[in-house]
């Protein structure tokens, strides 16, 4: 194991030449396909989209990230390559749903029983698997943000509807794991944006999405990209509550919003992934900067259960941003660690 080891939370910026960037950042986060964000024409497009994956592993490689994602290069957003691939959900007529900003959003509408119907994103995972000998983890969305971006015509109820997710989920994790994750995780930003509503069925969903997994597993949950949600909470509504799921880590930021790390008590089974990069200044970080990040939050925790990230993902940054933050995470993790004797 290395200590304070150093990963991603998902996404990695785009190249011009794969989408449009401008259009990406001018709009919310896509929850029905949005297939004008791309420049490369459908025939050419998997390929396209193949070789920018490898950029994006390389310069993860590079920068020395301990574990690596694919950098969501083939997604629209977190959440829709999954959402729109399940049974059950017609995003061809979309309904709408109120982003966590308050914004009217298209969203896919539920229709039928959801169900996973085939794997989505293993191609995904084999194809990061076979291009880098580094430790890989690949993200999904969480059962319960994937039923605040979608509008329910079909069940009779919320928990129900999450809980045939939760298992479609369920599925989609044992598969990537077999394919050769060592971590996979779901995003579920939508804890803190909806906490009531989650302490009502959250936790159950989870945990069936984690029912008899085998592999480490993390779970993200944030205030939202900070490209798009300027102002942030300074505290988790919902953060207490995750120590009681089945979930081994649990990414959060805390670089943007000044984070009370002290709340970092208050999940005392879990190892965290910390958002030590802040994503709402494109200033690129000295490591020394981050490095007393890393120290004050070794304050409440112990540097085994202590693993390092961006606040979240990187999609919205310019390029040479996101990897100058690679750097000084990965240099300020070094430094630490040799004060620590690791």
């Amino acid at each position: 194991m290395t200590l304070l080891e150093t990963t991603v939370v998902g996404s990695y910026p785009q190249p011009d030449w794969l989408v449009d960037r401008e259009n990406l950042g001018g709009r919310l986060p896509p929850r029905v396909r949005a297939r004008e964000i791309w420049r490369v024409a459908e025939p050419f497009l998997e390929q396209a989209q193949d070789d920018a994956t490898l950029v994006a592993i390389r310069a993860m490689e590079r920068a020395g990230i301990d574990v690596i994602s694919d950098g969501e290069i083939r997604r629209e957003s977190y959440s829709n390559r999954l959402a729109n691939a399940l049974e059950g959900l017609d995003p061809d007529k979309p309904g709408t749903a109120l982003d966590r900003t308050g914004h009217p959003n298209p969203v896919p509408r539920v229709v039928g029983p959801v169900r996973r119907g085939r794997p989505i994103e293993v191609r995904d995972l084999e194809f990061l698997r076979a291009n880098t000998d580094r430790k890989v983890k690949i993200t999904l969305p969480g059962p319960f943000t994937v039923t605040q971006q979608a509008q329910n015509d079909y069940y009779p109820d919320v928990e129900a509807w999450a809980m045939d997710v939760a298992a479609a989920i369920n599925e989609e994790i044992n598969d990537l794991f077999a394919a050769g994750a060592d971590v996979v995780q779901m995003d579920e930003p939508y804890l803190q944006a909806r906490p009531d509503q989650a302490r009502a069925y959250a936790l159950k969903a989870i945990n069936r999405a984690l029912q008899g997994v085998q592999g480490t597993t993390a779970l993200h949950s944030c205030f939202g990209y900070a490209h798009i949600v300027h102002n942030r909470m300074q505290a988790y509504p919902f953060l207490a509550e995750l120590n009681d799921s089945a979930v081994d880590q649990i990414s959060i930021e805390a670089a943007q919003p000044k984070l009370d790390l002290s709340v970092l008590r208050s999940v005392p089974d879990k190892t965290i992934v910390l958002g030590v990069l802040d994503l709402g200044d494109s200033t690129i970080e000295t490591p020394e900067i981050v490095a007393n990040r890393i120290r004050a939050a070794l304050e409440y925790v112990s540097p085994e259960r202590l693993v390092l990230a961006p606040d979240c993902g990187m999609k919205y940054l310019p390029r040479n941003v996101a990897d100058g933050k690679l750097s000084a995470m990965v240099s300020a993790a070094r430094t630490v660690r040799k004060e620590l004797g690791g």
